[in-house]
């Protein structure tokens, strides 16, 4: 078994300050013409936890990893492996706009045509430039005092 880098220890720290299960954390390295090539192995309950919110802190890890790569004079990649036996993190990621859960029936094109027919249907005589009393929020009686009171101060 080799011995565990500078590079690998440096990720395996981060990593390990975020997951929840450390003992599940490893992390590979591969060195090839392109450079070093570090795969980060975690508990699929903590794979959100590592790649963040759109890839933010996996990006944040790559960079890290590049400034050390400046100083060790080496080009580093970082894969993060998904060991539910998806994609990996280095892919894009998906839009989440575009997601549908799948309990969950998509509304099929009548459906959708005929909620729309309906609003504007029910809607055809309002007049939607201008704001309506209904559309106003009821003022409390803070705000009406703190009118009248400004109101004074002008007189």
């Amino acid at each position: 078994m080799s011995e565990i880098t500078v590079d690998q220890q440096f990720i395996e720290y981060i990593a390990k300050s975020l997951v929840d299960n450390e003992q599940d954390v490893r992390v590979e390295r591969v060195v090839d013409e392109r450079g070093v090539l570090l795969t980060l192995f975690v508990n699929p309950a903590d794979l959100g936890r590592v790649i963040g919110k759109r890839g933010a802190i996996a990006e944040s890890m790559r960079t890290l990893l590049r400034s050390l790569g400046i100083k060790n004079n080496a080009h580093y990649n970082l894969k993060i492996a998904d060991t539910d036996g998806g994609s990996d993190s280095s892919s894009a990621p998906q839009d989440s706009q575009n997601f549908i859960p799948q309990d969950r029936p998509k509304p099929n094109f009548r459906q959708r045509i005929n909620e729309k027919e309906d609003f504007i249907v029910e809607n055809s005589g309002k007049d939607f430039s201008q704001p309506t009393e209904e559309d106003q929020p009821e003022e409390s009686d803070f705000v009406k005092n703190t009118r009248q009171e400004l109101a004074d101060l002008e007189d």
